[in-house]
């Protein structure tokens, strides 16, 4: 047991859309991670993804709808719904997923 400081942590962090593992909860990572730029579309086929906005604003494609999140705000896509996470600036993020959760899903 120990506990975690977020800005710490991100202040470690030097690469953008790379996941740093910072705990386990049951049988799910949490994750931290600094994205910038467009990832790629993907889905996880048997995984629920939750993004929580640490810091910044992040925008997150659907085929149907966009979804804005500010700081302080979360959301979670669904197992094979696909997706593409967008960051116009620098946005730090808690990800909250299975173990056996790959980055690029599908991709």
């Amino acid at each position: 047991m120990k506990k975690i400081n977020l800005t710490k942590e991100f202040d470690s962090i030097h690469e953008f859309w790379a996941p740093k593992i910072v705990g386990e909860v049951n049988d799910s990572h949490v994750k931290l991670a600094k994205f910038k730029g467009e990832f790629v579309w993907h889905k996880h086929d048997n995984e629920d993804e939750m993004f929580f906005v640490i810091k910044g604003k992040l925008l997150i494609k659907f085929k149907d709808k966009d979804v804005h999140l500010d700081a302080g705000e979360f959301f979670i896509v669904p197992k094979g719904v696909e997706h593409l996470p967008i960051a116009e600036e620098e946005v730090h993020i808690m990800l909250i997923e299975p173990k056996s959760t790959i980055r690029t899903g599908d991709i």
